[in-house]
């Protein structure tokens, strides 16, 4: 599940923008390159995984791996639930329990307000889906 999930974000990052190119950790440590054609890769460039336009969440051989709805809503390849993205920006699992919070800037912190990544020119859902949903 966790694999699905990291998998998730990387693969939603490429269909949001070419201008973003990358995702941190805490420490500033790149964890993913975006490319503009919606291949995602992990931080030594091996390819992980794609999207397709209508939310489809594929791994690098093309199997369907998960889904994200429009109304923010995060699936498995099974359409159960495993989570919640609010407009606010607060992160939720499957029984809406608060997982955290991704900042309006890109900052992501924990339930406790502990910062635990940054993304720049990333939307909100996309970086909850790396640092919440993995």
């Amino acid at each position: 599940m966790r694999r699905f999930l990291t998998l998730l974000l990387f693969l939603a990052l490429a269909a949001v923008s070419a201008s973003a190119q990358m995702v941190q950790d805490a420490s500033y440590r790149v964890v993913a390159h975006i490319k503009s054609d919606g291949t995602i890769q992990d931080a030594s460039y091996r390819v992980i995984g794609h999207i397709a336009s209508n939310g489809t969440i594929q791994d690098a051989s093309y199997r369907t791996v998960g889904h994200l709805e429009r109304n923010g809503t995060v699936e498995d390849a099974s359409y159960r639930i495993v989570g919640h993205i609010k407009p606010d920006g607060v992160i939720q699992d499957a029984s809406y329990r608060i997982l955290g919070h991704v900042k309006p800037d890109g900052t992501v912190q924990d339930a406790s307000y502990k910062v635990i990544g940054h993304v720049k020119g990333v939307p909100m859902e996309w970086a909850a889906l790396y640092f919440f949903f993995r």
